[in-house]
């Protein structure tokens, strides 16, 4: 079975600090692949400041080039709402695959706000980058003290003949400084750059379109690299 890291987020837009941070969970986890789950839209994010999705996608295709990541906008297709949903329907659709579901450490110290959060940990294996400035509060965060009891290395996690969930796994590396938020400030216009052409899905292969925001739990705040 192929073995899939999932990060979330707006990618508005993407940079080498996803990048960067994918393809070191790759290695420390073992994984095949990893997917880049660009958000339809973010209620947590301000409508105004967020590019259009097939720019959003294109920016993320241009930084997963020639690397072990996939860029999709499967959750449009799917016409899901909450985290959870999208991981159930990733998981029907998908059954020859084992998902490990990445999220930065700001996320795990609100991830008990997200809808059916235990279910989340239950359905699939979470690993937890650190974020400096985050990290006391993950925790000490309610997801962590229930979480906290199926922690486990990186290496033992590796070598793993078959995946169980829950299982949490801290991994730590040198932070990244590189923000979206930093580079709308100096280059607000990037996504008018963008080709006009509609992208193609790097997973179900059809064309993306633009599409409205949506509103989504907080479960989708997810943009910002770990």
């Amino acid at each position: 079975m192929a073995r899939i890291g999932l990060l979330g987020g707006s990618f508005n837009p993407a940079h080498g600090g996803h990048r960067r941070v994918s393809l070191f969970a790759q290695g420390a986890l073992g994984l095949d692949e990893v997917w880049w789950l660009v958000s339809p839209g973010n209620p947590l994010k301000p409508g105004k400041g967020m590019a259009p999705l097939p720019a959003r996608v294109k920016s993320a295709a241009a930084q997963a080039r020639r690397a072990p990541i996939k860029v999709t906008a499967i959750e449009q297709q799917l016409g899901t709402r909450y985290t959870i949903d999208t991981l159930r329907a990733l998981r029907r659709r998908y059954p020859k695959m084992e998902f490990v579901w990445l999220m930065g450490s700001d996320n795990l110290a609100q991830f008990h706000r997200w809808k059916d959060w235990r279910a989340i940990a239950k359905m699939m294996p979470i690993a937890v980058i650190a974020r400096p400035g985050y990290n006391s509060h993950a925790v000490a965060s309610p997801a962590m003290a229930w979480l906290g009891r199926f922690r486990m290395s990186a290496a033992r996690f590796k070598q793993r003949g078959e995946w169980s969930a829950p299982a949490l796994v801290n991994l730590r590396f040198d932070p990244d400084s590189r923000s979206a938020t930093a580079i709308r400030r100096a280059d607000p216009d990037w996504a008018s750059r963008m080709s006009l052409v509609s992208p193609r899905d790097q997973i179900t292969h059809r064309l993306i379109n633009r599409a409205p925001i949506m509103m989504r739990d907080i479960g989708c705040d997810r943009g910002k690299a770990p």
